[in-house]
Parts: C-alpha cells; structure tokens; sequence
C-alpha cells in the first residue's frame, strides 16, 4: 500500500514505515503529525485517485528530528569586468517516519464504470 500526498508544497509517493526528508514542519522531535491531502492512494491493485485530493484518507507520521541539508554554492560571475559574487545555502528539513496511511471509506464511481457494471 502506497500513497501520493503533499507535504510542505512537495509531493511524495509514501508507504508505511518509510522515512522521508521534508521541508522544515512546525512542531518538535517526536510528535505526530498528519496529512490530509493524499492526492493518490494504491490499496493492493485498487487505485484511487483524488479531484484534486481524497475526502477522508489521510497519511499518520512522527518527527524524527530537525536538521540541515547539504551546503549548495551559488557562484555568479561576470567575465572581464571583475564581478564575482559567491554565495552559500544550506536548506533546512525535517526528517519523518510513516507511521501510517489511512484510506477513505467510500469510493467514487464514474459513470462509466456503473455502465460496465450494469451490463
């Protein structure tokens, strides 16, 4: 069981126990947190997809700990006029655990899926 949810602005394809780099969440190390907009969730071969997200589903986490990503150089330069300009970034993440992923209880039916059904 898989599941596509947006975190922080980012989408992710999560499962169950899975740890996950994210930008940096409000809340401290250990506490639990939960995200609503799951976009996508596959069941075992059942797919449902959200317009834009799923009604009900929701993904569980818990906040392993707040950190720093890898430094990333920004070097501008323009040539034969002396400009140089160096400039570092260091983004901050959060690292999270999936605890887990809760489904939705009803499903969507198109109408064309209830045509196939019915014959």
């Amino acid at each position: 069981m898989y599941a596509i949810v947006e975190i922080a602005g980012q989408q992710f394809k999560v499962s169950k126990d899975q740890t996950v780099y994210v930008h940096r969440l409000e809340g401290n190390e250990g506490d639990a947190v939960s995200f609503d907009k799951v976009l996508l969730l596959d069941d075992n071969g059942n797919i449902t997809l959200g317009a834009p997200a799923i009604s009900g589903a929701s993904v569980e986490a818990k906040v392993l700990k707040h950190l720093k990503g890898d430094k990333v150089i920004v070097f501008k330069k323009k040539r034969r006029k002396g400009y140089r300009v160096k400039n570092g970034h260091r983004q901050a993440l959060t690292q999270i655990s999936i605890t887990g992923i809760n489904g939705a209880a009803k499903k969507k039916t198109t109408k064309k899926a209830e045509a196939e059904s019915a014959e």
